[in-house]
């Protein structure tokens, strides 16, 4: 099957916000805590992949990018 281009461009978004978090979680210091994470986010993803709902995907990657920059204001804090 292929994708309509809003579906090409939603599955881009995912997979730049899967890597975004990926490349964040690499920071932590703590390699525990670093296993986590990783685990936490896989599991997200796979959990939510067969979503075809346009709104609830929208609103997961919105959820995500706040995950996100949460996440990076904790490690700046942690570094300061």
């Amino acid at each position: 099957t292929s994708l309509s281009l809003s579906q090409f461009l939603r599955r881009q978004q995912v997979l730049q916000l899967y890597r975004k978090i990926l490349r964040a979680i690499r920071e932590v210091p703590a390699e525990e805590d670093r296993r986590y994470l990783k685990d936490w986010a896989r599991e997200e993803f796979r959990r939510n992949k067969d979503a075809t709902e346009e709104d609830a995907i929208r609103m997961m990657i919105t959820q995500g990018n706040m995950q996100l920059q949460e996440l990076q204001r904790t490690l700046k804090l942690a570094k300061s």
